[in-house]
């Protein structure tokens, strides 16, 4: 069993130093605990996942290497959602669960901690 994944849903990355949230645009009209559920397609940085503060990568060209110092994370997160629930549609795209996870370019995994409403499951 899990939960389905809405607007307010709290997201965490292994590179990241604090949680971030996640903002589902109400485009969809597809609505869980009175929040827009969200999609596979809700991968959008500063739209969709807001930055997790500073990022511990190396990768990340906010990361000041000679010192080791995590810079502001600037998540750059060009797939969408994996693997989202195919047979679940939210305004034609697959819709977003509990069990799914995000890559960063900067070698971060994002994944969800709280998905903002618990009570619709699958």
């Amino acid at each position: 069993m899990g939960n389905y994944v809405s607007n307010s849903a709290m997201l965490t990355c292994t590179m990241g130093i604090a949680p971030s949230s996640l903002m589902v645009l109400p485009t969809d009209m597809v609505f869980t605990e009175n929040k827009p559920m969200a999609t596979i397609m809700d991968h959008k940085p500063f739209v969709n996942v807001m930055p997790f503060a500073l990022c511990n990568s190396p990768l990340c060209p906010t990361f000041i290497k000679v010192s080791a110092t995590p810079g502001p994370c600037v998540p750059n997160l060009p797939i969408p959602w994996a693997p989202g629930k195919p047979d679940v549609m939210v305004g034609n795209k697959p819709a977003l669960t509990q069990q799914c996870s995000l890559t960063c370019i900067y070698g971060g995994m994002i994944k969800v901690a709280f998905p903002g409403e618990m009570t619709v499951q699958f």
